[in-house]
């Protein structure tokens, strides 16, 4: 989001919020509704009902940085839960993937060979 911004998780919040709460607002979702610490190394992000817009807040060294998107069509897949992605994920998920319908393949346990 910002260079030299060092961003080590990505947090979905599962709820729509209301799309008038800033910086303040968004702030005191994360630390009271999701538990998390707004001033982490993370980016928390937050859909509107239409899940076509995408707001995201994250602290950079001295302050909180709010960042927007909004799609002119289609909208964004959205998981059930809170989640935590990765920056690839997050990527992904602007490009338009639905990281939740794809799944990689299944991991198999043997217990022996023949």
């Amino acid at each position: 989001m910002h260079p030299g911004c060092r961003i080590e998780q990505v947090y979905l919040c599962r709820e729509p919020v209301d799309f008038r709460k800033s910086i303040g607002g968004l702030s005191v979702l994360v630390e009271q509704a999701l538990g998390l610490d707004p001033f982490g190394s993370a980016l928390y992000v937050f859909t509107n009902r239409q899940h076509n817009k995408i707001k995201v807040l994250y602290w950079h060294r001295n302050g909180f940085c709010l960042w927007l998107k909004r799609l002119e069509a289609k909208k964004f897949a959205w998981p059930q839960g809170t989640e935590a992605i990765n920056l690839q994920q997050f990527e992904w998920l602007l490009e338009g993937f639905d990281l939740w319908r794809n799944s990689p393949h299944k991991t198999l346990h043997f217990a022996y060979v023949s």
